[in-house]
């Protein structure tokens, strides 16, 4: 009776151990997306440490079919009916807009393709990011979808047109203040 009592909490032990291994320990951060102006456009974007880069992927739906430019904005607001108050793209080192990786803003996420069923997914690993409030920290912040292509050329945002989905990046653990505009 014993040996079956050790042999099921050896059992139970092992098990709850791999449990608490689902996850890597890395730090993480959320975005649910939600509908700007009537768009129907939703979803969520995880963002998750990987050493020294961030892997971000995304979910969305109620997207038109295409292409459609997907950024990370100065301010985690999403109170305007437009968007606007996410303020502009996000880029503390003055960088020229384009395609993500170096050269570009931190911002840059450059697009995300929706299917014919308004569909998209998009998995990223990027080094100009960090899970942080520091200078490169997007923990805060905003996320925006766009309701056209981000050109990768345009200054200062690509021509992508209105915001049809914005979110407010969150740590998966403890409480994150967005970034808010300073007054004036």
């Amino acid at each position: 009776m014993v040996a079956a009592m050790t042999k099921v909490s050896m059992i139970l032990i092992a098990a709850l151990g791999l449990a608490g291994c689902e996850g890597d320990g890395s730090p993480g951060a959320t975005a649910e997306l939600k509908a700007l102006g009537g768009s129907g456009v939703a979803g969520k974007a995880t963002f998750t440490q990987q050493g020294d880069k961030v892997q971000v992927a995304a979910e969305l739906t109620g997207l038109s079919p295409g292409k459609h430019g997907f950024h990370i904005h100065e301010f985690g607001d999403c109170s305007a009916p437009d968007g606007k108050s996410a303020g502009d793209h996000f880029n503390p080192q003055g960088h020229q807009h384009g395609a993500p990786g170096a050269g570009a803003h931190p911002g840059d996420l450059g697009n995300i393709e929706a299917d014919a069923n308004g569909r998209a997914t998009l998995s990223l690993v990027l080094d100009t990011i960090t899970l942080d409030t520091g200078t490169l920290g997007i923990l805060g912040r905003g996320l925006i979808v766009h309701e056209k292509a981000d050109d990768l050329v345009s200054q200062p945002v690509g021509e992508a047109g209105e915001r049809v989905a914005c979110a407010v990046i969150k740590a998966d653990a403890g409480d994150t203040q967005p970034v808010v505009k300073a007054p004036s």
